[in-house]
């Protein structure tokens, strides 16, 4: 019997020979632990939390119009582009819910995103802005441009509750913290979009880190901030991002509401 012929007749032999061979190269390469990579707990919640785009400017003598005593301004022609943006980057994103405040500017940066998912925004009371008592209404921002005493206390210790009137930083978390739990609760191992406020925002990536009260303040306009949230553990995975908007690695924070 030939060569040729044996290989022909014993096709087993030739397989388990580059069975063998395969093993021995295998057994040789070295071993190799790569990085490791993140990935959401089970039965955990993935929220992207953004901030609104930019409201309308606030002018001497014209007061927001008061949602249940929230001033209730619209977005400014730059944050509906900014709004787009986030539409644009998110709509690839498997999103189950888009969460939105009571107050307008959540409601139209939400909504482009929301019409490319064709999903409806679900209203979460308790997110709304910190309530600025007397300084509403777009006061807020007048008293920080021209550095008010209260407003130089506020920042300086982390307090609300300087401000004439106001919410206190306690209350706040107290009522979003329970808010966020309230949808981690509704949504095990998904991935929500929470539109919301400066205030808001900073108050709960602080709680999150235990960090100080505004070491998380500055949110751009249409950023996005990613928690996973997962029982009381909760982890900060993403800060500020503005990478949708024109490129910017960030923009100039502006107050928090």
């Amino acid at each position: 019997m030939t060569r040729g012929d044996d290989d022909h007749s014993c096709p087993n032999q030739l397989a388990a020979r580059r069975a063998v061979s395969m093993l021995r190269i295998m057994s040789e390469a070295p071993v190799e632990y790569r990085q490791y990579r993140f990935r959401p707990p089970a039965g955990a919640t993935e929220l992207l939390v953004v901030r609104h785009g930019e409201s309308a400017p606030a002018r001497p003598g014209q007061r927001f119009a008061l949602n249940d005593g929230h001033g209730d301004p619209e977005l400014a022609p730059e944050g509906r582009w900014q709004a787009e943006q986030l539409g644009v980057r998110l709509a690839k994103e498997d999103i189950h819910a888009i969460y939105v405040t009571t107050l307008r500017r959540t409601h139209e940066t939400a909504a482009p995103l929301a019409g490319r998912l064709g999903l409806e925004p679900i209203v979460e009371r308790d997110l709304r802005e910190v309530f600025l008592g007397e300084w509403e209404g777009g006061l807020y921002r007048q008293k920080a441009a021209e550095g008010d005493p209260a407003f130089r206390k506020v920042i300086s210790e982390g307090e609300w509750g300087h401000i004439p009137g106001a919410e206190s930083s306690d209350a706040l978390r107290a009522r979003t913290v329970t808010a966020i739990e309230r949808i981690v609760e509704g949504h095990p191992d998904q991935r929500v979009v929470v539109v919301s406020h400066g205030g808001v925002i900073g108050c709960l990536l602080a709680h999150c880190t235990g960090g100080k009260p505004f070491a998380f303040g500055g949110a751009d306009n249409a950023s996005i901030s990613h928690l996973v949230v997962a029982d009381s553990n909760w982890i900060l995975r993403r800060y500020n991002d503005t990478g949708h908007l024109a490129g910017e690695l960030s923009a100039v924070a502006e107050p928090p509401t």
